[in-house]
């Protein structure tokens, strides 16, 4: 057995020893300096960003553009608004329930190749079988049905995603990875209407291209990733009492994790607001052909990003710095919002183009601390994917709602008022702001 000695024992004190004469004390020895913490690697970062675009490019494609021309190719004009609501409802609400259960699922992997790998892949294989689907539908049930796989898969493999920057970031460097791993979302905007342009005279690359893109962005992430697998034992069985408790955290027990959500939620009406109904703002209020539309989404989207470039990166910086989160939260809202109000009284392409970056901005803004905030409120690390997953409720339940009540809202004042729907947008951002500031853990 090892005995510690102290040296103060040598004294002897109480034992009839004397105490050695007092040594002179030498030169006090330099302190060392903290060692700083260490941050994520370069190639972790890379791919995440890589994964995020590839992702977003795959989905929002559909979204922003080539759905919205696929319905008007099958679905008379007077009916499209419509059935575009349906295709993008059912999509959105199996997104907003598939993105908890499979991050659960993702949570209790056991997998040799760990709990995020599986699902990154496998995810992604079934969004680009969906989207297949959707490219040579000729219906509106067609479509619906491969839309609605499209959304599976791919809210399989962003459950995977979201998760890994409170995983394998660490705390000190959340916000300014978040800002880059969100400004990927803008970016791929951009990359999408490039594609849609591209290959506007076939829908069907124009919706396999992102797709595989989308794949081959998450096997990237895959390999240069380190993910373990969960510890066998670890959870309970995922039966249906799990299943349904997996879309419900207590406000009460965790009530900045709810603030956070309504918050979240608020912004993302906003933001569906634009994705969802720029291209028919075009056609409509500005008056491009379809075969024009595509073109001017383009220009308006590289305008957008630089500005969500440039608002990710400051906030990620100005964020990590000062260790706050709220504030930029409150900011970004608020200039999200007067985007949206930019869009509502805009009559020409350039008054559009200017209302985008300041609207880019904002968003930008929003995205460099989203995550960090999301992360810093998870009520247990070691379930991140799931709890992400029903943060990510509050991103695709407005995807679905924004839809179904967008109609109503165009429909005032004698039809095609745009200008009440991005109001109506623009509201719902300042309100998410306001809510995101009762949370009481975070500064």
């Amino acid at each position: 057995m090892a005995i510690t000695h102290d040296p103060a024992d040598a004294v002897g004190v109480g034992a009839g020893v004397s105490s050695p004469a007092p040594v002179p004390p030498g030169p006090t020895p330099p302190t060392a300096p903290a060692k700083a913490p260490a941050n994520a690697p370069a190639k972790l970062v890379l791919g995440l960003a890589l994964a995020q675009l590839g992702l977003m490019v795959a989905v929002l494609t559909p979204v922003m553009v080539t759905l919205a021309l696929r319905v008007a190719q099958i679905v008379p004009e007077a009916d499209r608004g419509a059935a575009l609501g349906k295709v993008l409802a059912l999509g959105a609400v199996l997104a907003m329930i598939g993105n908890p259960v499979f991050g659960a699922l993702s949570d209790r992997t056991t997998s040799r190749f760990g709990r995020r790998r599986p699902w990154l892949i496998g995810g992604m294989t079934v969004g680009l079988a969906g989207l297949a689907a959707v490219a040579t539908g000729g219906s509106v049930p067609a479509l619906m049905l491969g839309w609605a796989v499209a959304q599976l898969g791919c809210n399989a493999a962003m459950a995977a995603l979201v998760s890994c920057i409170p995983d394998l970031v660490p705390h000190h460097q959340q916000a300014r990875v978040s800002g880059v791993v969100g400004m990927m979302t803008s970016i791929a905007l951009v990359l999408g209407s490039f594609l849609a342009d591209a290959f506007r005279s076939s829908i069907a690359l124009a919706f396999l291209v992102p797709a595989v893109i989308g794949l081959a962005s998450v096997v990237l992430l895959s390999a240069v990733m380190r993910d373990r697998p969960a510890k066998a034992g670890a959870f309970p069985p995922y039966g249906v009492a799990e299943f349904l408790r997996s879309f419900w955290v207590s406000p009460r027990r965790h009530p900045d994790f709810a603030w956070n959500f309504v918050g979240r939620f608020l912004v993302f009406v906003g933001i569906a607001c634009v994705t969802s109904y720029q291209v028919y703002f075009l056609m409509d209020r500005l008056g491009y052909s379809q075969d024009e539309v595509s073109g001017r989404l383009l220009t308006g989207m590289v305008a957008m990003v630089a500005a969500v470039v440039a608002g990710s990166l400051l906030g990620g910086v100005l964020s990590d710095g000062s260790g706050r989160r709220k504030p930029y939260v409150l900011a970004s809202s608020v200039v999200i919002g007067a985007g949206l109000a930019l869009i509502a009284t805009a009559h020409s392409f350039g008054m559009f183009v200017l209302a985008l970056v300041v609207f880019g901005f904002g968003e930008g803004l929003y995205l460099s601390v989203d995550v960090a905030l999301a992360a810093a409120v998870l009520p247990d690390p070691e379930e991140s994917a799931k709890d992400m997953g029903v943060l990510n409720i509050a991103n695709a339940l407005p995807q679905s709602l924004v839809p179904i009540m967008a109609p109503a809202l165009l429909a005032t004042g004698g039809g095609g008022n745009y200008g009440a729907l991005f109001l109506f947008g623009g509201v719902a951002c300042v309100l998410g702001a306001a809510a995101v500031q009762f949370i009481r853990s975070v500064k």
